[in-house]
């Protein structure tokens, strides 16, 4: 063990017992440190921002601060993986959880197996949102303004003889998808691969949770969709604080 190191945590975590702070002498009796290195220990924590100090009193910095919300960022993250992990197991399916954020589709969390692979990205995700599922349920929630802008910067191009012909034609199709229906399309982005998306509400942001599989198996990809959706119902509130990653 280094002993410094483990020195220094222990005056972090004697300050983040004194909500009002602490005097340099004070920590250094509660700790049981010498006080010539708890000032040193004091003076290197402040100057690289784990500390701050006001009127001769500690407190934690900035740096601790950051590191708390990475920290529980990262339990979201795992929380929104561990679920879909679940999903992938139960249901026999790849899962996939995709947001829209600053105008852009962004795959988030994506829990696949051997047995259960999950569709390769062979062309940008964020650039063909009109061939694949996850991007056409996103595309399905914005207002008509977002959806124009989202295709003048990233305009349907072909991907396989599927994909839909050109932006009209998806406007069309985006503008008869109902409301918390599953959004399906099938070889438009891989061939052989059909897929299925669920929209989930979370504020105003647009997200979804979408499945695939072989083409072989299309038979199975709107049970897997409504299974998938009703879970999701299920488990919504729970996920509500988490999906906001």
């Amino acid at each position: 063990m280094i002993g410094s190191v483990q020195r220094a945590m222990r005056l972090l975590e004697t300050v983040a017992a004194h909500a009002y702070g602490a005097p340099a002498k004070q920590l250094a009796r509660e700790t049981g440190l010498a006080l010539p290195t708890t000032y040193h220990l004091l003076r290197t924590l402040v100057h690289e921002g784990y500390l701050r100090r006001e009127k001769g009193l500690f407190f934690l910095g900035d740096a601790v601060e950051r590191l708390s919300s990475s920290g529980a960022q990262q339990k979201r993250r795992s929380t929104v993986a561990d679920t879909l992990a679940h999903w992938r197991d139960s249901i026999g399916v790849p899962v996939y959880y995709a947001m829209y954020r600053d105008g852009q589709i962004e795959v988030m969390c994506v829990s696949d197996s051997p047995e259960a692979p999950a569709v390769e990205e062979w062309a940008d995700f964020r650039e063909t949102g009109h061939a694949h599922a996850i991007g056409q349920c996103l595309l399905s929630q914005l207002d008509e303004d977002a959806r124009r802008d989202h295709l003048t910067r990233y305009p349907v191009q072909a991907i396989t003889p599927y994909t839909v012909r050109d932006n009209d034609a998806l406007l069309r199709r985006l503008a008869r998808t109902r409301r918390m229906e599953a959004v399906v399309e099938r070889q438009e982005y891989a061939l052989g691969t059909v897929c299925a998306a669920v929209p989930i509400t979370v504020g105003t942001t647009a997200a979804t949770m979408a499945i695939s599989l072989p083409a072989r198996h299309a038979d199975r990809l709107l049970p897997a969709a409504h299974r998938l959706q009703a879970e999701i119902g299920r488990h919504l509130g729970s996920l509500t604080l988490s999906i906001s990653i």
